[in-house]
């Protein structure tokens, strides 16, 4: 069986991404290991069991920080985690689905296998004072990541992925 441990890896400008990463590791209580996209290394992925991805959409694509994580990881693991379970969280101004298709991209070449439907929260902000402000999360998203934490917790504890 593979390493229950569910890494979840954020980045988070303003706020809400690291509120979704956080509720998600408090749902997946001690099986989370929470991880700061600029603190990711390689060894972190490979020790995990599965992973959730949590970060902005920024001018309609993951922010850069996340996507950093991505290319200084991507090839010391390519070959190595195949069929790991994955989750995406997104907090967007708008729609989210470039973000969303660019870590779905990712995934696939590592073949991870996403467990769950992608959480997209739109937060409406549209101007520059809106984009850059502190956001809330609403209680209910935050409640759909920490049920997301708990069930990928589960289903790796099990071992059903």
């Amino acid at each position: 069986m593979a390493d229950p441990t569910l890494l979840i890896t954020w980045h988070s400008r303003t706020g809400a991404s690291e509120a979704m990463a956080r509720a998600a590791a408090n749902g997946a209580g001690n099986a989370a290991r929470l991880l700061a996209a600029h603190e990711v290394m390689p060894e972190d992925l490979l020790a995990a069991g599965g992973y959730m991805f949590v970060c902005p959409e920024n001018l309609a694509t993951m922010s850069g920080v996340m996507k950093e994580m991505f290319d200084r990881c991507y090839y010391p693991v390519l070959g190595r985690i195949e069929g790991r379970a994955f989750a995406t969280i997104i907090s967007a101004g708008s729609d989210g689905e470039g973000a969303q298709a660019q870590i779905d991209r990712i995934a696939q070449g590592w073949r991870l296998k996403r467990v769950a439907d992608r959480i997209i929260v739109n937060m409406q902000a549209q101007t520059p004072e809106e984009i850059l402000a502190q956001k809330t999360v609403p209680d209910d998203r935050l409640a759909e990541c920490e049920a997301l934490g708990e069930a990928m917790a589960e289903g790796l504890r099990m071992g059903v992925f």
